[in-house]
Formats: structure tokens, sequence, C-alpha cells
């Protein structure tokens, strides 16, 4: 069963990171409370084996769970249900991975994270890998000390506000002396300063600790402009609008091309090249996946027509049925991939089951195959 995970930080560290941009590392445990059906516990985990006596993939082995860093939410990415589950496209390359690792998609442990903390989250050990609408950008990748995997969505920044001042088209100039909220701890905070200033605009910006946050400010008139990656402007309107707390078509997301470029994926401890080597060819799985046509549909006919003459042969290296020396290489099961795919689903399957609801589509756009001018592409498996 998914754990839905309370999570709470005692580190006084971490308190300091979501104020600021301080860099200590928490290295205490963290407090989290469980609910699984109808019982409700409280566990004490420990921060993860970073690389000392066998790296992440063999503590989340020893430990039986993924220790997944998500958002606190995010329409169609991650959402937190009352019942103890999550949703999303970020919940779902979570339970890929601990597919892959441990053959149970369901054996993961959801940590929601702020922006601010995130990172520290993940360096102190107490997460072993971030699914968590994050950019990957250069100082992340060098001064932070993250190393980033495969996009599994690519964004843009964006800014909604209401259609009776804003329309789609519009720009700099329109948006000068307003006040924009959004959450503290992104790079949406530099990009938008970046944008108006070239632009030309003066503007006045309030962060907060949780994009949610921004949304009540925004809904209260406390700003005139709510901005984020494009992908969450979009979900929130919609997801709004289907629940009648908005009218259709009172707010307005702009300009018609992002205003930054934001590549969101896995990210994870450096100087971890197993651990990295699991989460990235998780991810590619299902890009293959998607490139072959097989889902969690089709996915035992085509394990099974793999092993013919006139079977797919990468479909039969990836699912370890003709070249098991991979999956040995990777320290997994052979079937680890299989079970990604039956259980979880191919990149498409994935997308199309959390996006499409809130009106985000692939095809013809960059989230599709590189085969139909997308940017989803995977290196060979062989």
């Amino acid at each position: 069963m998914i754990k839905r995970l309370g999570f709470l930080l005692v580190a006084l560290a971490l308190v300091a990171a979501a104020c600021g941009d301080s860099s200590t590392e928490t290295t205490e445990g963290t407090t989290a409370t469980t609910t699984g059906g109808t019982d409700t516990t409280t566990a004490t985990t420990t921060p993860t084996d970073t690389g000392q006596g066998g790296g992440t993939l063999a503590a989340v082995k020893a430990r039986g769970e993924l220790n997944c860093g998500v958002s606190t939410g995010a329409v169609a990415f991650t959402e937190l249900q009352p019942d103890g589950s999550a949703t999303g496209i970020d919940a779902d390359y979570c339970r890929a991975l601990a597919a892959a690792v441990l053959g149970d998609a369901n054996a993961v442990v959801f940590f929601p994270t702020t922006a601010a903390e995130r990172f520290d989250v993940l360096k102190a050990g107490d997460v072993d890998v971030l699914f968590r609408n994050t950019t990957w950008t250069a100082s992340r990748d060098t001064d932070v000390g993250l190393d980033f995997g495969p996009t599994t969505y690519f964004d843009g920044q964006g800014l909604m506000g209401p259609a009776n001042r804003f329309t789609a088209t519009s720009g700099p100039s329109d948006v000068d002396g307003a006040i924009l909220c959004t959450n503290a701890g992104t790079t949406t905070e530099k990009n938008i300063r970046e944008w108006a200033s070239l632009g030309g605009a003066s503007i006045t910006l309030e962060t907060v600790e949780n994009f949610s946050e921004a949304m009540d400010a925004f809904i209260a008139g406390r700003c005139d402009l709510v901005t984020t990656d494009a992908s969450g402007l979009v979900g929130e309107k919609i997801s709004r609008e289907t629940s009648g707390e908005i009218d259709v078509d009172s707010w307005v997301v702009f300009p018609q091309a992002p205003i930054s470029k934001e590549p969101l994926g896995p990210a994870y401890r450096q100087n971890d090249s197993e651990w990295a080597d699991v989460v990235d060819w998780t991810v590619y799985s299902t890009f293959i996946a998607f490139e072959k046509g097989v889902n969690s549909t089709n996915v035992d006919a085509a394990r099974a027509a793999a092993g013919t003459d006139a079977g797919d042969p990468e479909l039969g290296r990836m699912f370890g049925d003709s070249s098991p020396e991979i999956m040995a290489a990777l320290n997994l099961d052979s079937d680890a991939f299989y079970n990604v795919i039956s259980q979880v689903g191919s990149y498409d399957e994935i997308f199309d089951r959390n996006l499409n609801p809130v009106g985000l589509f692939r095809q013809g756009g960059l989230n599709d195959l590189w085969t139909e001018g997308g940017l989803i592409y995977a290196p060979p498996f062989r």
C-alpha cells in the first residue's frame, strides 16, 4: 500500500534554509506519520547511506522501501490524497523506481518537501531521490552538489492573471508596477526578475513557502499575478474551473512563448554512479516502451514476442531475457524494467494519465517522441 508521509523537518539548519540561501545540511533523522488503511503509526527515519558501505541502491534494498522526495502539492505532478495515496507524474516515477529496485511499485514512502528545503533534505540523506518538478540548472549541477537524470517534462515559466486585465499576448510592459507571487527557493524568482528587467518593467515579487500559498494570495487579491512553471499554472486553472471555484476563462496564462527553459526530472546526490544508472535507466525504460508502442496493457505479449525471431531485440534486452548481463551490471533483477512497465506504465501512459485531465498534452510538443518532433529520446539499450 502506498504510504503518505507528512514530512516534518526538525533540524534548525533546514529551517534556516527555508528562509534563505543557507547550504547547511542536517544529519538528524526525521519523524514521519505513515498512514496505511485504518492504522496510523509514527516512525522515525534515519539518513540514507549516501555512498559508504554500498551506496544508495544497497540502502534502498536493505530498507525495503524507497524514500522519494516530492512536492507538497503540484497539480498533476504530485497530489497527496486524504486516503494516503498520491497521484501525479512525479509520484508515478517514484513508483516506477520502486518497481525497478524492489519489484513493488507500492514500496515507496513520499516525503513532501518545500522548494526551499528540498536540496538540503536530499543531501542530508533523508530521501533517496527527488521527483519534485525540479529544474536542471548549471548551478544546481555544480555548486549545490546534485546530479540530474533524464528530463521527464520539458516546461517553461509563465504568468497567470485575471482575464479582464491581461491577455495571452501580454508582455513585460503589461506587468509594470504589478505585484507577483511565487514560492521561494525556485528558479522562478530569478527568471521573472530578468524577464521584467529586460522588458523595462518594474515589479514587486512576494515569495511564500509553498505555491499553494502563492495561489491563496493571488485569489485573495494580495497579488496581481502569480508565476511558476506553465504546467503548474495550467493545472491550477483547469482544476479550479472544474471544481467550480472560478468561472471558465476568468484567468489567463501568458505569454504565449515561455519566458524560460525548465527541464524537470529526477535529482540525486553526486558521486553515486550506481544509483544514478538505476534512476536514469528506469526513466529511459519508460521512454523505450513508448517508442516501441508497449504499455502496461500489452507488455506481456510484447515480452513474449521479444523472445522469438520476429520479436524486438531491444525489448528482449530491456526485459532481461536475452542479455541478463546488462541487468546484472545494473545490480537489478532481470525483470526490473518489466516490472516498471507492467506496474506503472510507459512514458506516454504515465503522461496521459496524469496531465491530459488538466489540459496538458504531449502530441506535437516538446514532450512527444523524438520521431514525432519532440525531445523524448533514450539511448539504445544494448
